[in-house]
């Protein structure tokens, strides 16, 4: 890992209609929109739906650095944010996020472990750190069979 302070740099571009395109030096650009609920389009990504995705793929991503660490062997994770947006303190924002996690490992393993390594990465994750609201997170442990 390379050390502290890192930065990161992303750009947004749009006319008076249309999509928002976003993009970062050497990554494949997006275009997004406004949410459904904002009288945006169905089937574009909007500013809620990546913030939403951010958390899930850095809890996961937290996990899978926690897991290796540790040794800890594990077949699959499926993650799934639900963020709450809503009126708080006179402005709109995110009040709550709520990780849905279900973690396939193999039989005979440590279930007790598994559960204390999805907690910490929900307690490591630092996109989740960075935000304002409650954290929920809904985890659960399949053995593969």
């Amino acid at each position: 890992m390379q050390p502290f302070p890192h930065t990161y740099v992303s750009s947004a571009a749009a006319s008076p209609s249309g999509g928002v395109a976003v993009d970062s030096p050497g990554l494949p650009g997006l275009v997004t929109a406004s949410p459904p609920e904002f009288g945006g389009p169905d089937g574009v990504w909007s500013p809620e739906t990546l913030l939403c995705a951010s958390v899930a793929d850095c809890y996961i991503l937290t996990f899978r650095a926690l897991a290796a660490a540790s040794r800890f062997d594990w077949s699959a994770l499926r993650c799934r944010v639900e963020g709450v947006l809503d009126r708080a303190d006179g402005v709109i924002r995110f009040t709550s996020y709520t990780t849905h996690a279900t973690l396939e490992v193999p039989p005979g393993c440590d279930v007790a472990k598994a559960r204390a390594l999805l907690e910490k990465a929900e307690q490591r994750c630092l996109v989740s750190n960075s935000l304002q609201g409650t954290r929920v997170l809904v985890a659960d442990v399949v053995q593969a069979g």
